[in-house]
């Protein structure tokens, strides 16, 4: 019997190569312009989603920013003990606890988007001008949870093992 080789495509044909290349990119590029405020990517986006519907449930929140229910407790943590987050009990449900952006988070927000858009330049500067403004909805189209299933690694879980150990790097400030 004869084994046959599958033939493997050049790392430079592989869309998950530039996908990983341009994570690793943005989460090094967003701090190096953030680096004043002590704000990371995840802490922005939680800050910011929990600005726009004040009352969001911590699941909720994960959910909307992409990020898992079991690591964004610690972010959360973070954010509070730094006085830019609250936490309150839910009238309907004691377990629950929604969040409120305080008013030091919001003036936070407001005083790091200039910072925040400058990280964006320089993560698309690469691009051609016509280019830049079509990467939102191409990345869009393909990061879309109605379109894509989760990673087997976030859909099951061996025994003991928590979800989302490794990404805690992402929301340590530097």
């Amino acid at each position: 019997m004869r084994r046959t080789k599958a033939k493997a495509a050049a790392l430079e044909e592989q869309p998950g190569y530039y996908i990983r290349r341009l994570q690793q990119i943005a989460v090094a590029i967003f701090p190096e312009e953030t680096e004043a405020h002590g704000i990371t990517p995840v802490q922005y986006a939680a800050l910011f989603a929990a600005r726009r519907d004040p009352g969001l449930d911590q699941r909720t929140l994960a959910a909307t920013i992409g990020f898992d229910t079991s690591t964004i407790g610690g972010v959360i943590d973070r954010l509070e003990r730094r006085g830019f987050i609250e936490r309150h009990a839910s009238p309907t449900d004691r377990r629950v606890r929604l969040l409120h952006v305080t008013p030091a988070g919001s003036a936070l927000l407001d005083t790091v988007v200039p910072a925040m858009l400058q990280a964006q330049k320089r993560i698309l500067a690469p691009l051609a001008p016509a280019q830049r403004p079509l990467f939102p909805g191409h990345a869009q189209a393909g990061g879309g949870r109605q379109q894509w299933p989760e990673p087997r690694a976030q859909r099951r879980l061996k025994p003991g093992a928590r979800a989302g150990q490794g990404l805690r790097e992402f929301d340590r400030p530097l």
